[in-house]
């Protein structure tokens, strides 16, 4: 089953968008929005599912479905929570700057507490006031949980993902180091992240899903030249049962909750740093890898930062080739264009 946000009112229109993402009809009668529907999860999701069915087979009403008439799928949430799964980047940005590896960060998940009143839609423009804040995108996979009790398992804690997504997580680099020297986290530095037009279920997903891990190719092209091709199923160190424990270890988290993987990153086949596509590797799903890499191998980095009138485009597809969620699509503008 698939789920989208139409961008109507502040929390957007429910509706069920066919498996290939060309129609879509509308879930109103089930739950006015997407949190609606996620706080009667239970009741609202096998509801939904006879839609879905109901929609594949031409069974009822539909519209065509626009990637660019949907929000993300939570417009706004409770909570975003963002990870870092994937240990490799962690451990390239600290070589790079030579700081040693703590041996916890490969046991300990590290997690931040993003802002989650104002996403910004997958396709409207990233608006950046200043070019020299070093913006940067972040390609990763997300998880929309259901409630999820103190405490928690991480075996018990993948029974409450409800659906699965994509992530753009925007950041801004120059201003990372200050903010961190003040020993109270990000908070300037990270503006509104984006998601995917669509969410999708585990069960949906079949053997692009294992439980807890997606295991897809994780495409970025930056101004339509491919930047990255990751493998989200691997180098992801904690799986997302890890991290939604993780972030419950102390408190219960809403249904509604986002929890992000970080950045996907992979090592190179020989075991050093990712190589660029050009060269025969993976590439990279943020810039920073990207420049990282370029300090490690050469001394400095080179390639510079988001730039006004770039374009970013985050997406994955299936074994046949067709999109999963839709693609996270966006211009780089200035603040007031």
């Amino acid at each position: 089953m698939k789920l989208a946000s139409l961008n109507e009112g502040r929390d957007g229109r429910l509706v069920v968008v066919s498996h290939d993402l060309t129609h879509y009809t509308d879930a109103g009668l089930i739950a006015p929005t997407m949190q609606a529907a996620l706080d009667n999860w239970a009741q609202c999701r096998p509801a939904l599912e006879t839609l879905s069915q109901a929609l594949e087979r031409g069974a009822v009403p539909t519209s065509r479905f626009h990637e660019r008439q949907a929000h993300c799928p939570l417009p706004r949430a409770f909570q975003w929570a963002d990870g870092s799964a994937y240990v490799n980047h962690v451990q390239l940005v600290r070589q790079a700057r030579g700081a040693a590896m703590p041996e916890s960060f490969w046991t300990d998940p590290l997690m931040y507490q993003g802002g989650s009143d104002d996403f910004v839609p997958p396709r409207a423009p990233i608006r950046l006031a200043d070019e020299a804040w070093g913006c940067d995108l972040e390609a990763e996979v997300g998880v929309i949980t259901t409630d999820v009790p103190q405490g928690i398992s991480p075996q018990a804690a993948c029974e409450h993902i409800a659906l699965v997504l994509l992530v753009n997580d925007v950041s801004l680099r120059n201003l990372i180091p200050d903010e961190l020297a003040k020993g109270f986290g990000f908070f300037q530095a990270k503006p509104a992240s984006s998601f995917s037009p669509v969410a999708v279920t585990p069960k949906s997903l079949g053997t692009l899903w294992d439980g807890g891990r997606l295991h897809v190719t994780l495409c970025v092209d930056l101004d339509e030249k491919p930047l990255g091709r990751a493998e989200t199923g691997v180098d992801m160190t904690f799986d997302f049962g890890t991290l939604i424990a993780h972030a419950a270890r102390t408190r219960n988290l809403c249904a509604g909750t986002i929890i992000g993987s970080g950045t996907v990153s992979n090592r190179d086949q020989s075991g050093g740093p990712g190589r660029p596509i050009i060269d025969g590797g993976l590439g990279y799903s943020c810039l920073a890898e990207v420049r990282v890499v370029e300090t490690i191998l050469h001394g400095a980095p080179t390639t510079p930062f988001l730039r006004h009138g770039q374009t970013v485009r985050i997406f994955a597809n299936d074994h046949k080739g067709h999109s999963i969620f839709g693609a996270i699509e966006q211009n780089i503008v200035p603040l007031n264009s």
